[in-house]
């Protein structure tokens, strides 16, 4: 398996066409493993929008990549072919479920093809039509990073906004509830329908409060066990930090994961069965540091990281 072009990353980091990570641009998917999106969208948030400009910042901040993992030494761009593939075209902007539909159309051929898929958003509303395009033959298992359950049923009048996606993926035969866990989850809200929700399907919900007790590494070992050796994907919304260290996000909750605690939770999981991943929710506007673009972009890497081995260890 051949690596990624790397020509780019040897020019100074203020310059050059800003793509994910400094990969090359490339719509051609018989040259990738592993494909870079963003998904420009945040018609689905229930409170502060502007993560519609989160996978510009990301990409922004992402230029501060480097190609070597110093714990693991490894490098995921000599392990696959990584490609940024663009933004998802939206036909329809302003219609929830036509522009879930666009996202979806994006990202048939994507998994189709057999590949990888990391994506940064965007709201979580589009992990639902990147779910559908992947049209798993069995229910996939999930591992959800984030304050919120993100399993709600209908908010003023709309079944598709970021705080329902993965109920809506259950519902749909997507996710099996049963290898699913949620990490993270926190702060007050006005009923218990999510977490009751998740809880009631057989998610594994893990509160914060558990996780702080039990520390990332017991909380990696439970999502493995509970995942299994399913084909797997990863979600994580900036808010499942704390915001002190991603301010920039629509609906923060404080008391969240460290970005240190973050990053072993991530390094716990290797060897899974990874199909897919996305990074959520980065509001630029409230992020005026760019910090949490910055969180998000590293992230992303360390996502990378997962799959590329994951890809390079099955070829």
């Amino acid at each position: 398996m051949s690596g990624t072009d790397l020509t780019q990353m040897q020019l100074p980091r203020f310059s050059g066409i800003p793509t994910f990570m400094r990969v090359p641009a490339c719509t051609d998917l018989a040259q990738l493993d592993i494909a870079l999106a963003g998904v420009p969208f945040d018609g689905g948030v229930t409170a502060r929008p502007g993560a519609r400009y989160g996978p510009r910042e990301i990409r922004n901040m992402s230029t501060m990549t480097r190609t070597t993992h110093h714990v693991t030494r490894f490098n995921p761009f000599a392990a696959c072919r990584v490609g940024d593939i663009g933004d998802v075209p939206f036909t329809d902007l302003y219609h929830l479920e036509r522009a879930h539909e666009d996202i979806r159309r994006f990202f048939e051929p994507v998994f189709a093809a057999g590949k990888i898929a990391l994506s940064a958003g965007g709201d979580h509303s589009i992990t639902y039509p990147i779910f559908q395009a992947m049209a798993p033959n069995e229910p996939i298992a999930l591992v959800h990073i984030d304050a919120h359950t993100d399993t709600w049923d209908s908010f003023k009048g709309s079944k598709f906004t970021h705080g329902a996606p993965f109920r809506r993926a259950v519902e749909a035969g997507l996710l099996d509830p049963k290898r699913t866990i949620q990490i993270g989850i926190r702060g007050a809200q006005n009923s218990d329908e999510g977490w009751r929700y998740s809880i009631e399907n057989g998610m594994r919900v893990v509160f914060i409060e558990e996780f702080e007790a039990r520390g990332p590494a017991a909380i990696a070992e439970e999502a493995r066990r509970v995942v299994g050796d399913a084909p797997v994907y990863l979600s994580l919304d900036v808010d499942g930090l704390d915001p002190v260290f991603t301010p920039g996000t629509g609906t923060p909750e404080i008391g969240g994961l460290t970005t240190r605690e973050t990053l072993a939770l991530l390094r716990g999981l290797d060897g899974l069965r990874w199909v897919g991943g996305d990074v959520v929710e980065v509001s630029p506007p409230y992020d005026p540091s760019g910090n949490t673009a910055l969180v998000a972009a590293t992230l992303m890497y360390e996502m990378l990281c997962l799959f590329a081995a994951s890809r390079f260890r099955s070829a």
